[in-house]
């Protein structure tokens, strides 16, 4: 049988391994807590996202496909702005590696002129088409 001191002892140190525990939860909950808003972290990421392309699907949003390179990227970029990355570096970051291709709304320079001006340009020589058979037509008819 146990002796009322061995029992008290016992006891007394479980309240004092209580007591340390009470005293170092707060501290060890603080420790664990996100430093970064994550809430602010995931709408800056649903707002870049919006403006990148997927690599798979070309015709989607980084933020709407399903793609697990997107899932990954998602992820990758993610983390970088939990890091500190603004956006800018983000992007800096992907365009290096994936080129400008990436980039929704890429930039104009040489490289890009036949993305940004084709269309129009098409247009015009359409145009043009259309009017030279136009003028023909009616110098048949005449």
């Amino acid at each position: 049988m146990k002796s009322y001191r061995s029992s008290t002892a016992c006891s007394t140190k479980r309240a004092s391994r209580l007591a340390w525990l009470v005293l170092l939860a707060p501290l060890l909950m603080a420790a664990a807590a996100p430093t970064v808003d994550e809430s602010a972290v995931d709408k800056r990421l649903y707002s870049l996202t919006r403006e990148l392309r997927c690599l798979v699907c070309a015709n989607e949003t980084l933020a709407d496909s399903n793609a697990d390179l997107a899932i990954n990227l998602r992820g990758q970029i993610r983390q970088m702005m939990l890091d500190g990355a603004s956006d800018k570096q983000v992007v800096a970051y992907l365009t290096n590696r994936y080129g400008d291709y990436v980039l929704y709304r890429p930039p104009v320079k040489p490289t890009t002129w036949l993305l940004w001006f084709g269309p129009a340009l098409l247009l015009l020589i359409g145009a043009g088409v259309l009017i030279v058979l136009l003028r023909r037509q009616q110098g048949e008819q005449e």
